[in-house]
């Protein structure tokens, strides 16, 4: 049969119907955006600045960073503008591309906190290899992974949708396009889709979730034959990435880990991991670890106060 699409333009309905509430939302989300964006540049600045990466957890801190702006980036600047709108719409094209770029950059992210997971493992369990297996080249090749594989998660979930017909209501009851809330407008029994996305983002969000918990497990059972000054270093640095992993995971796990079914908590559950999250990690990595505050701060007095001595 072929497909018939007559929808150019799908109308969020947002967060709220409430002019009070999307005032509110507006101030508090602007503010949220701007911290995640300045916070992450500031690692990212404070890494390349400070010729950290020759550090592998540095170099992969770049990177996070990097992913959490962008990720941000597809979805909350259009949320925050749409709140003060009165007409919140979005192309056809443009919300395809938007599901597209979430899903890109929510499963690298995923990705590299796994990496991230196996650096630490390997600088706990094996500190005297640990320079020689994480060298620049299997970093670099590891990296290219998360890339690659955060596309081809991407390019599977567009694929499901953009096969499908689109015939009418264009109402999205969201804030931004993905895949389940479109599914409920397609006009053809999508069944079938819905399991084939659920698999697809299922496998990358529980599989990751999985091998994280094992690989913590791993690094916490072998903490045990570690001296106290480096257990408390270890649990340190670690105890950062389970916090990430747990505000990120959390809600992923429940938007994606179900048939094809919405809920009216979903939006703000997607708020969580698509704002608050990225927003929370610049502070988590630098309040916990002890050596990006201090990468930080040297950072910061070379810059405002030494050159200008120096001159």
């Amino acid at each position: 049969m072929e497909k018939i699409n007559n929808v150019t333009v799908f109308i969020f309905l947002g967060i709220s119907q409430n002019p009070k509430v999307e005032e509110v939302c507006f101030g508090l989300f602007s503010f949220f955006y701007m911290a995640s964006f300045l916070g992450n540049l500031l690692i990212m600045l404070t890494v390349h600045v400070g010729n950290l990466f020759k550090s592998p957890m540095y170099f992969f801190l770049n990177y996070l960073s990097f992913v959490d702006i962008c990720y941000s980036s597809i979805i909350a600047p259009k949320m925050i503008v749409d709140l003060l709108a009165k007409s919140k719409t979005i192309s056809y094209v443009g919300c395809v591309l938007q599901l597209f770029g979430a899903h890109f950059f929510g499963c690298t992210e995923i990705l590299i906190l796994v990496i991230m997971a196996y650096d630490r493992y390997v600088a706990i369990c094996k500190p005297l290899r640990y320079m020689t297996i994480m060298d620049r080249d299997r970093c670099n090749k590891i990296m290219l992974g998360a890339w690659v594989g955060g596309f081809l998660h991407s390019i599977i979930q567009m694929a499901l949708v953009v096969q499908l017909p689109f015939c009418g209501p264009n109402v999205i009851d969201h804030y931004f396009c993905d895949v389940h809330p479109m599914l409920k407008l397609a006009c053809t029994d999508t069944y079938v889709v819905g399991i084939a996305v659920t698999a697809n983002s299922g496998t990358v969000a529980l599989g990751g979730f999985v091998i994280l918990l094992i690989s913590y497990t791993v690094i916490l059972v072998s903490l045990r034959k570690q001296s106290a000054e480096g257990r408390r270093k270890a649990l340190s640095t670690c105890g950062s990435h389970v916090a990430v992993v747990i505000m990120f995971f959390g809600p992923c796990t429940f938007m994606y880990m179900r048939p094809d079914t919405t809920f009216a908590e979903d939006k703000m559950v997607a708020v969580f991991y698509t704002i608050i999250t990225p927003m929370l990690n610049p502070l988590i990595y630098t309040l916990r670890n002890a050596e990006v505050k201090n990468a930080m701060k040297k950072l910061w007095q070379k810059k405002i106060f030494w050159e200008p001595n120096e001159k």
